[in-house]
């Protein structure tokens, strides 16, 4: 992703997305943070470097999805997780 497309995705501009990047400290609003956190598919403790690894936030991200997602589409998910991991025992 571009420094074009992530400005675009939060609506904010090039420069300031740049200035973000490469400004220390950054000073980013909670609500920018969370806005480029929801773009990248990853947590905000990511962002600020909380967290290390990509895996963790990629699944704290799946799973901040995965508790709005309706009863029926969950259950879905748990079926097929418990098939997968069934297919991994053998």
């Amino acid at each position: 992703m571009t420094l074009d497309d992530l400005a675009a995705a939060t609506g904010s501009s090039k420069s300031y997305i740049w200035e973000l990047e490469n400004k220390n400290p950054p000073r980013p609003s909670a609500e920018k943070l969370s806005e480029i956190a929801a773009v990248l598919e990853v947590t905000i403790d990511y962002l600020i470097g909380r967290e290390t690894t990509l895996e963790a936030a990629e699944d704290k991200a799946f799973f901040r999805e995965y508790s709005n997602m309706p009863q029926a589409t969950r259950e879905k998910i748990r079926a097929m997780a418990r098939l997968l991991g069934s297919d991994a025992k053998e």
